[in-house]
């Protein structure tokens, strides 16, 4: 999966072979944010005055703009589950917290 970042906000980029463009979306919003470029510097352009352009008509119209994720997530596991993890990070010599993080970032990396 391709991604861009800027200002705290991600989108997702495909490429539509028909049309012969980049195709972006933010990630992570409801609200519908969607660019587009022929070029990867068209597409970057695009996706920088897209975020502008929410956090601007957000700002105007005294809509809060959907914010980034906090990088706060609460998880209801099995309790089994969660004292395995618990055993494991101890065993690693972390908190539980960290390494949950670290799983978590190895996951999403494959």
């Amino acid at each position: 999966m391709n991604t861009m970042t800027y200002r705290g906000y991600a989108a997702r980029i495909e490429y539509d072979a028909d049309d012969r463009i980049f195709i972006g979306r933010l990630a992570g919003i409801k609200d519908i944010a969607v660019f587009h470029g022929s070029t990867v510097n068209e597409l970057e352009t695009a996706f920088r005055e897209t975020v502008d352009h929410y956090l601007e008509v957000s700002a105007r119209t005294g809509r809060p703009a959907q914010k980034p994720y906090s990088g706060r997530l609460l998880l209801r596991i099995e309790p089994e589950t969660h004292a395995a993890i618990a055993v494991a990070a101890e065993l690693s010599g972390v908190s539980l917290n960290q390494w949950a993080a670290s799983a978590l970032k190895d996951a999403v990396r494959q």
